[in-house]
């Protein structure tokens, strides 16, 4: 179903940076959505500090997609991101902070104290799972429901997921009220869709959307990872593992010494160096070291767009991530 693009004062598309978040971008455009209506959210996982989960370069890379398409990107994000999520021991949920049209506001902070004290686990169930609920969900939640301009309009949510990327993702509806949606409400009414406009598009169909608006995908897929998930993502394969290793050490060591801090993997079944061991590096990833120190600078600011388009090292190849 493609809803009445034009009927809808705001469109919010999730930014990830990931191929599919910019395919959704693209397929909202090409379907007659105005740009005037659009603005880009990215939801970043490390709450704004030093990088621990994700790619330090994909901030960067939204921002580049966003001047590209002169449409406003604002950001949102959790105190300390996922790593103090993560080390929560006696302690409230941190606070939520989101950039607006009239500047930053702030959220939350005051819940019942928690405790956690190991990585986010494999699982179908986002209390389990909790990176993507804590992370980014939740963060998109509270940033609608924080903001009055919202209120007495019709705003459409636009995300990614993609059918063909799991079973549980292939259960999502197209096009369902978004979980802030209070349409009904006579006090604070605020109409708010949710839709997923590549739920039924290949892979195939993802990357030729790129090609035909010229985009550069994010540099982790030229170094042959087929997803943009975290450079740390609990969903990662050996080969996956085995590159982490490699190409950032010190962060991998992090992760290794709270495994063991914790006594709990985040794969359950068998510890971070064990899964490396049993991996090799990307090739593209040992081919390209400039290409690799790039995806790992926080002050990546590149082209995104190009006249000499290439499907990137990691396109059909691994795609570990969520369920």
């Amino acid at each position: 179903m493609t809803p009445d693009l034009r009927g809808y004062d705001h469109i919010i598309v999730a930014l990830s940076g990931g191929k599919d978040s910019v395919a959704s971008l693209l397929a909202a455009l090409e379907l007659g959505a105005r740009p005037e209506s659009i603005e880009l959210w990215h939801h970043d996982v490390d709450g704004g500090g030093e990088g621990f989960m994700d790619w330090p370069s994909t901030p960067g890379y939204v921002r580049q997609v966003a001047r590209a398409f002169n449409l406003p990107c604002y950001m949102s994000w959790r105190d300390g991101g996922i790593e103090r999520e993560m080390l929560r021991n006696g302690t409230p949920a941190a606070p939520v902070n989101f950039e607006t049209p009239d500047g930053t506001m702030h959220r939350g902070g005051e819940g019942k104290p928690g405790r956690r004290l190991r990585f986010p686990q494999i699982s179908g169930n986002l209390a389990v799972r909790w990176c993507s609920s804590v992370a980014k969900i939740d963060v998109a939640a509270m940033a609608l429901r924080g903001q009055d301009r919202f209120l007495g309009r019709r705003t459409l949510f636009v995300t990614g997921e993609r059918a063909e990327e799991s079973p549980g993702r292939a259960r999502y509806a197209v096009f369902e009220p978004h979980r802030t949606d209070t349409r009904a409400s006579l006090r604070r009414p605020r109409l708010v869709d949710h839709w997923r406009p590549i739920h039924g598009w290949s892979e195939a169909l993802v990357w030729d959307c790129l090609r035909r608006h010229r985009i550069v995908p994010a540099l982790p897929y030229r170094i042959g990872f087929g997803r943009l998930s975290c450079l740390g993502c609990i969903f990662m394969s050996a080969d996956q593992a085995a590159t982490f290793r490699l190409i950032a050490p010190d962060r991998f060591a992090r992760f290794a010494a709270y495994e063991r801090a914790f006594g709990c993997t985040i794969r359950r079944d068998i510890d971070l160096n064990t899964l490396a061991d049993r991996g090799r590096p990307f090739p593209a990833a040992l081919q390209q070291p400039d290409l690799v120190r790039q995806a790992l600078s926080p002050d990546w600011a590149g082209p995104v767009l190009t006249d000499h388009w290439r499907l990137p090292a990691g396109a059909f190849g691994e795609s570990a991530g969520p369920g």
